[in-house]
């Protein structure tokens, strides 16, 4: 890789000779700009707005603008004559944990190599006591014109080099949180710690640009004169208001299906094709009616309870008039069988008693 800077680190009375190369590169793809007529190139030429002449790159310099409009002109030499000690130098000032690091700071990110032999042995002394102190270096170092902060920490086997921005180059964040005073149930987190746990870690390798892979194949479509446009895809306009916990609920089941855990077929089917109502939960006195579904109608399970009370009710006053009608029979029954019994008896005992002769 090719470097863009050349130096040393300043690691107390140690100076490691380092080159910094770029660790990261654009993959975007640039646009040039075109006459719409004949489909031209539109260029820029840099004008002298004084004399209207184009200059060229050698005759350009820098110069500050003042309030006023009025243009104070610095060369490279009067830069070059300020006392700044990290003008080829990075300049270690401390060492902290690297939480103390607020990711907003974070800017360009380089690598630091080793430029030649005799930088080796400091360079991996460096390298190892940044990685048993478990800390990042604070330094300062200058580059393109200016001077800048940065953060030296150990990837792999590599010191790498994060610019940092100045603290005061932070922006507080003011009017950006809601101003309404939200409040947020236990449920409800509890439902968004579930989606988290279900949506699970990614591997940061198996992303992608998928706007870039389509702008590519849209250039070489057109590029090969295969290309067929299509119907834009028109998103709606305005948010839709949802029932928050009827969407956490949904989409943990979304991820669950997606990751082949929970559902079957059946019932993923089932719940792709179920609409999310959202349900007003009323305070009501127990033995109130179940609540009735969309539509008016009452819910199936509470009509097939019911249907089935009322059947159990009928069977068991059905069978107390059975009993009690034939407790009566009985009853009548036995008062019967008593009074033949009584004839009977009497019967016997008017035949059994001696007749009473007449008198002559």
């Amino acid at each position: 890789m090719r470097s863009i800077w050349n130096g040393a680190i300043s690691f107390g009375l140690v100076s490691i000779p380092i080159k910094v190369v770029n660790a990261t590169e654009s993959h975007s793809i640039s646009f040039r700009q075109i006459h719409l007529g004949d489909g031209g190139r539109i260029r820029y030429r840099k004008v002298c707005e004084l004399d209207g002449e184009e200059v060229s790159s050698a005759e350009i310099g820098k110069g500050y603008e003042e309030a006023d409009g009025s243009i104070v002109p610095l060369t490279d030499e009067d830069l070059a004559q300020l006392p700044i000690a990290t003008a080829r130098t990075i300049e270690i000032m401390s060492f902290v944990p690297a939480e103390e690091i607020d990711p907003l700071q974070m800017d360009a990110a380089y690598y630091l190599a080793a430029n030649g032999p005799t930088a080796a042995k400091p360079y991996t002394l460096l390298r190892e006591a940044l990685k048993r102190s478990r800390k990042v270096a604070i330094a300062k170092y200058a580059l393109r014109g200016r001077e800048r902060l940065g953060m030296l920490r150990v990837v792999d086997d590599v010191i790498a080099m994060h610019g940092l921005l100045w603290p005061d180059e932070i922006r507080v964040p003011e009017g950006v949180a809601p101003e309404a005073d939200v409040s947020v149930r236990e449920a409800e987190l509890d439902l968004a710690d579930a989606l988290m746990a279900t949506l699970g870690e990614v591997e940061m390798s198996s992303l992608h640009d998928d706007y870039r892979d389509a702008v590519e194949a849209l250039i070489a479509a057109k590029a090969g004169g295969a290309f067929e446009p299509t119907e834009p895809v028109v998103e709606p306009a305005g948010g839709q208001v949802i029932d928050l916990m009827a969407a956490l609920e949904k989409s943990v089941r979304a991820a669950k299906a997606s990751r082949g855990e929970g559902v079957g077929a059946g019932a993923a089917e089932a719940e792709a094709d179920a609409e999310v109502t959202p349900m007003r939960r009323k305070a009501g006195r127990a033995g109130a009616a179940a609540p009735k579904a969309v539509g008016g109608k009452k819910s199936t399970a509470a009509s097939a309870k019911k249907t089935a009370a009322s059947a159990a009710s009928k069977k068991k006053t059905t069978a107390a008039a059975k009993g009690t009608k034939s407790a009566k029979s009985g009853a009548a029954a036995a008062k019967s069988t008593s009074a033949s019994a009584k004839k009977a008896a009497s019967g016997a005992k008017k035949a059994a008693a001696p007749r009473k002769r007449s008198s002559a």
